[in-house]
C-alpha cells in the first residue's frame, strides 16, 4: 500500500485554513470593533497589539490557496470560477485593511479617521466575505465535465449571506478576547464588558447556522445523522456549550487569557463541524479529494517543497508572537 498523497495534501490544506482562521480571524475582529472604541488612544493600542504580525497572519492564506492549485487543480479551478466575485471583494477588503495599517500612523490628526474607516471597512469586508464564500462553498457547487456549471451569481444566497453575518460576530469575540489578554486598564473593561453579549451573539448564529444547514442541504442532513458519523458529530455541540459556559464564566471573573484559548476552542469545534459536514469531499457535494488530485508526480513534488517551508513558517511565527508578547500600552509605538 503506497504513500496517500491527496489525504496528506488534504491535511496540509485543512491546517493552513485553520491557522489563517484562528490566526488572521482575531486582527480582523480587532478592526471589526473599531466602531466600539472611539478614543483615539484606545484605537492606537488597538492597532498595536497586531501591527507587528497581521501580515504574516495571512502567510497561511497563501499557503492554502497555492496548496489547492498545486494538489487539486480540479478544485482551484471549479472554486476560483464559481466564487470570484467575493474572493475579489474579500482580497480588495485585505488590501484597504493593509493600506489602512501603514497609512494610520502616518497621517495627520485630521486625516486620521479616513484610515480608521479603510480599517473598519476592509476588516468588515473581508471578514463577510469569507463568510459569504464558506456559505456557497457548503451549499455545493455544481459541476459537469470537470468544469464548474454554475452561474456567476449563485453564490449570492441568503444562506450565503447569514454566513457572513456569523463570521462578523465570531472574529469579533475572537477579537475581542485576544484584546483581553493583550491589553490592560479601561480598555480591557470594554472588553470585558463586549464579550458577554459576543459569547450570546456566537451561541446565537452558531444555532441558527446548525439548523438551517440540515434543513436546507439533504446530503449534509444525512451524513450528520447516519451511524457512524451520528457518534462523531454529537461531541460537538456538546463541547461548544461547554466551551461556552467556561467562556461566559472566565469574562465575568476579567481573566485575561483563558477566554481567548476558549473562545479558539469554539473555533475549533466548528471546523471540526465542517469537516464533519464535507468530508471527503472537496468540491461539495459529490467530488472527493482524490477525484480533484493532480498526478501523483506533480503531489510529490510539490509536497517536498511544502515539507521545506512550512516549518520554516511555524518557527517564524512563534518567534515573532513570541518577540511581541505581554500588554500593550499607549506609550508602545508603530514601526
Amino acid at each position: 500500500m503506497g504513500i496517500d498523497l491527496s489525504l496528506i495534501w488534504a491535511v496540509i490544506i485543512i491546517f493552513g485554513i485553520m491557522m489563517y482562521v484562528v490566526m488572521d480571524g482575531f486582527d480582523l475582529g480587532v478592526g471589526i470593533l473599531f466602531p466600539f472604541v472611539p478614543g483615539r488612544s484606545d484605537r492606537d493600542v488597538m492597532m498595536n497589539t497586531v501591527a507587528p504580525v497581521w501580515d504574516g497572519n495571512e502567510t497561511w492564506l497563501v499557503l492554502g490557496g497555492a496548496g489547492l492549485f498545486a494538489a487539486f487543480p480540479l478544485a482551484y479551478a471549479v472554486v476560483l470560477s464559481a466564487l470570484y466575485l467575493p474572493i475579489i471583494l474579500m482580497l480588495m477588503g485585505l488590501i484597504f485593511r493593509g493600506v489602512a495599517f501603514e497609512f494610520r500612523f502616518k497621517a495627520s490628526e485630521e486625516r486620521q479617521h479616513i484610515w480608521d474607516k479603510a480599517f473598519i471597512g476592509g476588516s468588515l469586508t473581508a471578514t463577510f466575505f469569507q463568510g459569504v464564500v464558506l456559505g456557497a462553498f457548503i451549499s455545493g457547487l455544481p459541476v459537469e465535465g470537470r468544469a464548474f456549471a454554475g452561474g456567476a451569481w449563485d453564490w449570492l444566497t441568503p444562506f450565503s449571506l447569514f454566513c457572513g453575518l456569523a463570521l462578523i460576530v465570531a472574529y469579533a469575540l475572537l477579537g475581542c478576547t485576544w484584546l483581553m489578554m493583550r491589553t490592560g486598564g479601561e480598555l480591557q473593561k470594554r472588553m470585558h464588558d463586549l464579550g458577554v453579549p459576543l459569547v450570546w451573539a456566537v451561541l446565537v448564529v452558531t444555532g441558527l447556522v446548525s439548523l438551517w444547514t440540515p434543513l436546507t442541504h439533504p446530503d449534509i442532513a444525512e451524513r450528520w445523522f447516519s451511524l457512524p458519523n451520528l457518534f462523531w458529530f454529537m461531541p460537538v455541540p456538546i463541547l461548544v456549550l461547554l466551551c461556552a459556559f467556561g467562556l461566559l464564566r472566565a469574562i465575568r471573573r476579567y481573566a485575561s487569557f483563558t477566554p481567548f484559548l476558549l473562545t479558539l476552542a469554539l473555533i475549533f469545534l466548528g471546523y471540526s463541524g465542517l469537516g464533519i459536514s464535507l468530508w471527503p469531499n472537496i468540491i461539495p457535494p459529490s467530488v472527493s479529494i482524490w477525484d480533484a488530485a493532480a498526478p501523483p508526480q506533480s503531489q510529490g513534488f510539490t509536497l517536498v517543497g511544502a515539507l521545506l517551508i512550512i516549518p520554516l513558517i511555524l518557527m517564524y511565527t512563534a518567534w515573532s508572537y513570541y518577540v511581541f508578547r505581554g500588554k500593550v500600552s499607549a506609550e508602545d509605538g508603530y514601526h
